[in-house]
């Protein structure tokens, strides 16, 4: 247990079973790790890189076909969603040119 926890006495000694219980509890996790051999792996260097391009392909299309239907609407026509639906493909797919030609961060 924490000692600054609001409901414990700040007076009264920590109680032995409890101390002993999280040393056990430490020494079985460090066992455990040592036994299996993992460890936290960093995510990959690409993992960042690939979201970034993710959301660029759903983004830019979404974005722009939602300004399109919306001229759509005020402007009473059908054809500028499909334009700015190809409009935010495009704007997409230069964006992830751009990033592929970056390295991986």
């Amino acid at each position: 247990m924490a000692e600054n926890e609001p409901w414990q006495d700040p007076k009264s000694p920590q109680d032995a079973r409890l101390a002993s219980l999280d040393e056990r509890l430490a020494r079985a996790q460090a066992d455990e790790a040592a036994r299996t051999g993992t460890k936290r792996r960093a995510p990959a260097k690409g993992d960042a890189q690939g979201g970034r391009i993710l959301s660029v392909l759903v983004s830019y299309p979404l974005g722009s076909g939602a300004i399109g239907y919306a001229i759509d609407r005020f402007a009473g026509t059908r054809w500028v969603v499909l334009v700015m639906l190809f409009l935010g493909f495009g704007a997409a797919m230069r964006e992830v040119w751009k990033i592929s030609q970056q390295g991986p961060e």
